[in-house]
């Protein structure tokens, strides 16, 4: 009796949004798998991201630090949203309800990076994570808070409120990001145009993709694939068939929504 009170009270509270309309259709694009598209994306983002680091370092051999507090992040996310609410009014963000978890050290150890709670709708966020990585899983979170439960609609909204921030340090924060996604989809495809990509990117991006890797490795524990499974699980069981690789998925928004708004 309580697991099925439980189990309503999640969909009455938050639940439901697993089977509203998709982001996609909201937004009038048609999802890409066309993997010449996304090379050219790619490539195209891949100077983007360079471009913006040697804007803010002045050296293209310097990793990017990020100068905000967390608190300053949830404040510049915020005004972030404000801002892409003139573009896409059904984003609008308006009860700001988000902090650091309290359980910072266990969801690293799970490998999360942070978690909606859908009963009180406040978002939570690793407060272990670097900077670097920081303001775009806040984005992703508050994305949750917006409505969107599927999480290459909420990846994907969290990088867009973050690259459309009028800060500089936000929207390299945002180009690195979907440039992780996009060209673990190009390894996949074509090792050659990879490898030609990393070669191309800034030392001091690369570090920066250094230090994330860094930070996930040293938390590495047997425990973590078991909570993943639980999780792949869960988002299959709410509509999500392609589970934890949904947040790849992402990437398919991403090559027609740049098409229609250039980068």
């Amino acid at each position: 009796m309580v697991l099925s009170i439980a189990y309503f009270t999640f969909h009455f509270m938050w639940g439901m949004n697993y089977y509203r309309e998709p982001l996609a259709k909201k937004l009038q694009l048609t999802e890409s798998k066309d993997f010449q598209q996304l090379l050219l994306f790619t490539q195209q983002l891949a100077r983007k991201t360079n471009e913006t680091q040697v804007s803010i370092t002045k050296d293209s051999t310097l990793a990017v630090n990020i100068p905000y507090s967390q608190q300053e992040v949830f404040k510049k996310t915020v005004l972030g949203y404000q801002d892409l609410k003139s573009k896409h009014p059904f984003l609008s963000y308006s009860v700001p309800s988000i902090k650091t978890s309290l359980f910072s050290t266990g969801l690293t150890y799970m490998g999360y990076a942070g978690y909606l709670n859908p009963f009180t709708n406040e978002a939570q966020v690793n407060g272990l994570l670097p900077n670097f990585r920081f303001p775009v899983v806040v984005g992703h979170e508050m994305g949750h808070q917006v409505g969107y439960s599927a999480e290459n609609e909420t990846n994907f909204i969290g990088y867009l409120v973050t690259a459309n921030n009028s800060d500089p340090y936000l929207k390299y924060a945002a180009y690195a990001y979907a440039l992780n996604y996009c060209l673990s989809d190009i390894r996949r495809g074509d090792k050659e145009a990879f490898d030609q990509i990393i070669t191309d990117m800034n030392p001091g991006v690369k570090a920066n993709f250094e230090e994330m890797s860094v930070f996930w490795n040293s938390y590495k524990n047997p425990m973590e694939p078991v909570f993943k499974s639980i999780f792949n699980s869960f988002l299959k069981a709410n509509n999500q068939p392609e589970g934890i690789e949904s947040y790849n998925a992402m990437v398919r928004l991403l090559v027609p929504y740049h098409q229609r708004f250039p980068l």
